[in-house]
């Protein structure tokens, strides 16, 4: 590869369409103000460098990014990108991720409201995330060790699967299918509204009203603490550890529980199954 070491861009598309290019210590940034450093290129890794501009990774194929620094400046970083791998980043841009695949992300801090739309394979572990509306209608995604914050996260996902994760977000899993969260914790409001085979198992559930007009829904060896209005006019087969709040309007399936203070079923199509296990 070709080493470019300790030099500064500003230029637009500074270094356009370049090829098996190996950047070291360098800056984008400067009076020129340039956009697109680094668009339609590939096979490069940027070790160590610090983004300053706007929409440097557009159209690459073959992108490794190491301990290297995305400020907020840097807007749209990534889309329309192909083999993309992402090691120890701090990335503060807007809109970080778009319209990408096979995406693997590791050891990360991102701060980035609407990152991750419209993707393909992404696989993100030991990253820390605060964004508002994260990896809307992405699929084929796989997530560990994550910690996220941020409203509206994983909406119209699909085939996606969250192991040993922490999520701070409200309205998570809209209209979600296929989407498996294991070992991890919960908390937000409304979760997982019109979605389809959604499973949880062994995790922790915070948060008014979860899970409601769902379809396929499971929960295994789950604790909710909260909760209440579940599961309104859902279909759900679910084992439960702990006391519920409040169960409402069940459609179908069964559901137990050590307690649950209120059951509402407000006419007979409610006919899911309550089961309360001392």
């Amino acid at each position: 590869m070709k080493v470019i070491e300790n030099q500064s861009f500003d230029s637009e598309r500074a270094l356009y369409e370049s090829r098996g290019v190996r950047l070291i210590d360098c800056a984008f940034q400067g009076k020129a103000d340039g956009e697109s450093a680094l668009k339609e290129s590939s096979d490069i890794v940027a070790q160590d460098c610090f983004f300053d501009l706007r929409y440097p990774f557009w159209h690459d194929k073959g992108v490794k990014i190491i301990r290297s620094k995305m400020t907020e400046n840097c807007r749209a970083p990534l889309w329309y990108s192909t083999d993309v791998e992402l090691n120890s980043c701090d990335i503060f841009s807007v809109k970080a991720i778009r319209e990408c695949d096979n995406v693997k992300i590791n050891g990360c801090k991102i701060l980035s409201v609407e990152a991750g739309w419209d993707c393909r394979g992404v696989e993100i572990t030991d990253t820390e995330i605060d964004s508002a509306y994260f990896m809307m209608r992405s699929r084929s995604l796989s997530f560990k060790n994550m910690r996220m914050k941020g409203k509206y996260s994983f909406q119209y996902i699909e085939d996606a699967v969250l192991d040993n994760c922490q999520l701070d977000t409200k309205d998570a899993f809209w209209h979600g299918k296929n989407v498996t969260v294991k070992n991890s914790v919960i908390k937000g409001e409304y979760l997982g509204w019109y979605s389809e085979n959604l499973t949880f198992e062994n995790c922790v559930i915070t948060g008014t009203q979860p899970l409601c007009y769902c379809r396929g829904l499971k929960l295994i060896n789950c604790e909710m603490h909260s909760c209440d209005l579940a599961f309104e006019k859902s279909w759900v087969e679910a084992e439960i550890t702990t006391p519920v709040i409040s169960i409402k309007n069940v459609y179908g399936g069964k559901i137990t529980a050590p307690a649950v203070s209120e059951i509402i079923r407000q006419d007979d199509r409610y006919n899911g199954v309550i089961e309360i296990r001392k």
